[in-house]
């Protein structure tokens, strides 16, 4: 039995463009999937304003709740959330037909702890309202590899992966077009890959593991954009895996990450908002769930800047469980979470900054 749920043998970095919109059901025929023109990214946007409002932060902000909008429909397990501006929300999501059963006796089969388990993988929109407008289907019945992670938006697609429900696995890399939820893969990978991001400006993306324990880091095709314009080599015409590096916080889990640019605060580095939780303490003394967002360096994975939050849902799960999007309204900073499965409502919170002398 468990032999018959190992893994599929191992595939390798490579470059596609093969369509993954399998099915599309479209709940208001009227109304389109995304904004025209679409907005821009955090980075072509409000990046800088985000550090600078960011680092005012602490223990004892206060954070206001703004609204709470339940979403209409299962959202099943709410993966990744993307605000393309005040009145589209789209969100990955992941269905769970056949749960994964962990293999007994701890045992380890081609790297991994557990069967494949059975789902599909789906990116559903919602108006500002919560109404559902439209829900594709991005994964094939049987596709081993129909868990979505978290998602970004470069201001053209959205990126997002396609893993296995498993740790050390595979997984696949793929962009969708914002307007009509087509969806080409970029990349395949030997393990499982969570949240992502993409720095446009280095022609790269970085994708999170299992847990995001570590980030491995992906040259596109074209290579850097800094880079003096040249016809690229063989080795520029597919994915090149840059590195891999560990996560050396054990704070909190990162579940959804956004980039945010090179931001002159951080010398130019390329950062990204991460927001997670972790469940700390034992059966045996007790555990709690901790919840947290951080800018973190990209490149390194070392958060520049933590704070921790508290809040939860009324169904009293941390609302950094899972998805996560900002954005600076009106000077001020406000955080999106849809933290609930299956009955989800997204929780619009903003920051009332922190006095500097209060500890």
């Amino acid at each position: 039995m468990y032999l018959q749920n190992a893994l599929l043998p191992l595939t390798s970095l490579l470059w596609a463009t093969t369509s993954q919109a399998l099915n599309i059901t479209i709940s208001q025929p009227d109304v389109a999937f995304a904004p025209s023109p679409l907005p821009p990214s955090h980075t072509q946007s409000d990046g800088n304003a985000f550090v600078s409002l960011f680092q005012s932060l602490g223990r004892t902000t206060v954070w206001t709740l703004i609204s709470a909008t339940p979403f209409s429909g299962s959202t099943w397990e709410p993966e990744g959330l993307i605000r393309l501006g005040p009145d589209r929300y789209i969100v990955s999501c992941g269905e769970y037909t056949s749960p994964t059963v962990k293999y007994p006796n701890s045992l380890i089969i081609i790297g991994t702890d557990r069967s494949a388990g059975a789902g599909f993988a789906h990116l559903v929109v919602f108006s500002s309202n919560g109404s559902r407008i439209a829900d594709a289907t991005l994964t094939a019945p049987g596709a081993v590899e129909y868990h979505t992670g978290g998602l970004d938006y470069d201001g053209e697609w959205i990126w997002a992966t396609l893993a296995q429900y498993r740790p050390n696995s595979t997984a696949t890399v793929i962009k969708i077009d914002p307007s009509t939820l087509e969806s080409e893969e970029v990349l395949r990978y030997d393990d499982h890959l969570g949240g992502i991001v993409h720095d446009v400006d280095e022609s790269s993306v970085t994708a999170l593991n299992w847990g995001g324990r570590n980030a491995t880091r992906f040259r596109l095709p074209g290579g850097c954009s800094h880079a003096p314009t040249q016809s690229p080599s063989p080795s520029q015409s597919t994915p090149r895996k840059i590195k891999t590096v560990r996560n050396p916080s054990y704070y909190v889990d990162y579940q959804d990450c956004k980039f945010r640019g090179h931001v002159a605060a951080y010398q130019g580095r390329a950062v990204m908002l991460c927001s997670g939780v972790a469940t700390i303490g034992s059966t045996a003394t007790g555990t709690f769930n901790l919840g947290g967002i951080a800018i973190v360096d990209v490149e390194t994975m070392v958060p520049l800047d933590e704070v921790p939050i508290t809040m939860t849902s009324e169904l009293g799960v941390p609302v950094t469980q899972n998805p996560v999007d900002v954005a600076v309204v009106d000077g001020k900073l406000r955080l999106y979470w849809l933290p609930d499965q299956h009955n989800s409502t997204l929780y619009v919170y903003e920051a009332q900054p922190d006095s500097p002398y209060e500890y």
